[in-house]
């Protein structure tokens, strides 16, 4: 029975269709392999958002090419977002790759593999099929919902309207679906992604059902916790923050990507947002949920931003206090209109303001970490260090692999996906350390 080894690299979102394709594999008759030595067939599902998001790919790739000069290995088959992108020439430039394939064929890779059908029709868009199954890849404490794909804003940086297209929501009933399957299975905590979850249902409803969507998974048995990623600051609405704060599941944590402080480079940015607007938006959001931890992103050395502009990125993150930040050197990307903006900032200013970022969010988060000492908390348990003898917890201040944990000092044996109460005994750095009460 054929091997098949799946490499996948980039975000969450990215996650969630690898996670289908290896059920896919799993159901057309192939073995799943975590060793890329013992497989007959790999996959990489890459990412190009980024150039470090591209090296990463590529290195990928050339890894799994030295391996198959040697190995069992027999096809190695290049997909995802770069193989979107520079579908025309990537095989071209890379011929270690035995076959590209464009998001569209994405799901006809088992196909690909084993030349048997399965009755689907080739080429149908992702968000055009039902895949409901996956194979979970995180330990199964927490999954990624992904309710839709694709972009509309067109950000004068971002190359993913280019490669993902127009905004595409997913059906309501399908997503209910999958994260019923998903509870079944043992999953605790939905998190919902997309690249812009608040507009969820504008293209297929005509209007945004993010909310209703939310109460109908607030429903499902076994779900303890929702969490909410990439909710753009001016798509916050009264509802949404009702939703946030009234259901008992949905945590008091919220994903803000803003990008940046200053005006001038918001607007170059295309952004349909300016400081002041956030600010009222972060003031709203901490007015109406107490103790709301918010998490943003931020861009450094956009084009033609000034020592001005990257002072007034300073202010703005001394003011607003951000519980989680996280700061992307700017990437030139060809085909966005950025890449053609006149004064293109030199590598090491941006990494020196890079630095200078994260140094000051340091000093915040880690502040921020102390003052919650004695507090009394729920922490879900996602696993246990023997090392350490303590429990990797994450509180509802902690999405998975970009903030901080909890670690837990305990005298019984808990399962992972356990809630817990506890009270915060100290800091350590961005995480926290606590006992069972």
């Amino acid at each position: 029975m054929s091997s098949v080894f799946l490499l996948s690299l980039g975000c969450d979102k990215n996650l969630t269709d690898s996670e289908k394709l290896l059920h896919e594999l799993e159901a057309s008759g192939l073995t799943l392999t975590d060793d890329p030595a013992e497989a007959d067939h790999a996959v990489v599902n890459t990412c190009c958002f980024t150039e470090e998001a591209k090296k990463e790919s590529i290195e990928g790739i050339m890894e799994l090419s030295r391996i198959k000069e040697g190995g069992r290995l027999k096809t190695l088959i290049v997909a995802g977002c770069m193989a979107e992108r520079y579908i025309d020439t990537l095989a071209e430039m890379m011929p270690e790759a035995d076959r590209v394939v464009p998001l569209s064929s994405f799901f006809d890779i088992p196909e690909m593999i084993t030349g048997c059908p399965d009755g689907r029709t080739s080429g149908q868009a992702d968000g055009q099929r039902q895949h409901l199954s996956r194979v979970i890849t995180t330990g199964g404490v927490y999954e990624y919902l992904k309710i839709a794909d694709g972009c509309n804003r067109n950000c004068t940086y971002c190359a993913i309207p280019l490669i993902r297209g127009p905004y595409r929501s997913y059906p309501e009933e399908q997503l209910l679906a999958e994260a019923r399957g998903l509870a079944i299975r043992g999953v605790k905590e939905l998190i919902l992604v997309a690249q812009e979850t608040s507009l969820y249902g504008i293209d297929l409803y005509r209007e945004k059902r993010l909310t209703g969507l939310i109460r109908k998974l607030c429903g499902i048995d076994g779900i303890e916790h929702i969490r909410l990623l990439y909710v753009y600051p001016e798509s916050v609405d009264d509802e949404l923050i009702d939703v946030i704060g009234s259901e008992e599941k949905v945590l008091k944590y919220l994903d803000l990507p803003v990008q940046h402080g200053s005006d001038r480079i918001l607007k170059l940015m295309g952004r349909h947002t300016d400081r002041a607007s956030i600010h009222r938006v972060i003031d709203r959001l901490r007015s109406a949920v107490p103790g709301i931890a918010l998490r943003t992103s931020l861009i450094t050395g956009f084009p033609g931003e000034t020592e001005e502009d990257h002072e007034i990125l300073m202010d703005f993150v001394r003011t607003e206090r951000f519980d989680r930040l996280g700061v992307f050197i700017y990437s030139r990307e060809e085909g966005t209109k950025a890449y053609s903006m006149p004064g293109q900032v030199h590598w090491k200013t941006k990494e020196r303001r890079r630095k200078a970022l994260m140094e000051l969010q340091q000093g915040i988060a880690f502040e921020k970490a102390r003052s919650l000492t004695g507090q009394e908390m729920r922490v879900m348990v996602d696993g246990f260090l023997p090392e350490e003898n303590v429990y990797a917890c994450r509180s509802y201040r902690d999405a998975p692999d970009v903030d901080g944990l909890v670690f837990l000092k305990a005298d019984r044996e808990i399962m992972s996906g356990t809630l817990v109460s506890c009270r915060i005994t100290g800091s350590a750095g961005y995480d926290l350390v606590a006992e069972e009460i």
